[in-house]
């Protein structure tokens, strides 16, 4: 498309409608591990380090591809590893301030993944300048690679309360909701064009009786 007939208002329409479904539908979430120069000791010479030190986790919001394990054979028998690309919208990491790089490390679930490959999806209609968002390519990291506390929902599986997320939280472009502060900012609501939603941001969560039902849904 012509950038005649493509401007700013029509860029930011694509980001939020992009954010509103990665945010407020489908609910997904990435924690995400980045390698801090400052407090890792780097060698002066090679430019790298045996020892890193990361900074506090980030929670994102992501497209997760979860790939089938891929068995393979060792000198010390047969293991499986584990791939998964994350899609992470661009503006959204714009806004936030957040740049991510190959070699820090993200969380999904109950496993620690290196990112080896971070691409830049589409361009928007051809704006070499605007991209969709950017494609992370991450391999199962070894425990001798990155350790951390495990955060997020895991599996039915196990007992724990937190193994499964019963809980989801819409943003909508507000400041914080029930979780606390979302960091969630909609192009059209920040450029005046739209204002914030009448009704508050909408929540799934189970009903506390023993329907065992969800309380966004009017089943019984």
């Amino acid at each position: 498309m012509a950038r005649l007939f493509l401007s700013g208002r029509e860029l930011a329409f694509i980001a939020d409608i992009t954010r509103e479904v990665i945010a407020d539908v489908i609910g997904q979430t990435v924690f995400y591990y980045s390698v801090s120069r400052e407090k890792s000791r780097i060698h002066d010479v090679y430019d790298e380090s045996i020892k890193k030190v990361f900074e506090d986790p980030i929670k994102l919001d992501a497209l997760v591809d979860w790939q089938k394990s891929t068995p393979s054979v060792t000198e010390f028998g047969t293991e499986q590893s584990r791939r998964i690309n994350v899609f992470l919208q661009s503006r959204d990491l714009i806004n936030k301030g957040i740049e991510v790089a190959e070699g820090d490390f993200i969380s999904y679930g109950n496993q620690f993944y290196e990112i080896v490959t971070a691409v830049s999806q589409r361009s928007i209609y051809g704006l070499v300048e605007y991209t969709d968002g950017i494609e992370l390519i991450c391999e199962e990291a070894r425990a001798s690679q990155f350790a951390a506390k495990i955060l997020g929902p895991t599996s039915e599986a196990f007992s724990d309360d937190d193994a499964i997320q019963r809980t989801f939280v819409q943003q909508r472009g507000f400041d914080s909701n029930s979780e606390g502060p979302t960091g969630d900012v909609r192009e059209l609501i920040q450029r005046g064009v739209l204002e914030l939603p009448i009704s508050p941001p909408r929540e799934v969560s189970p009903r506390g009786d023993a329907s065992g039902s969800y309380a966004f849904y009017d089943e019984i």
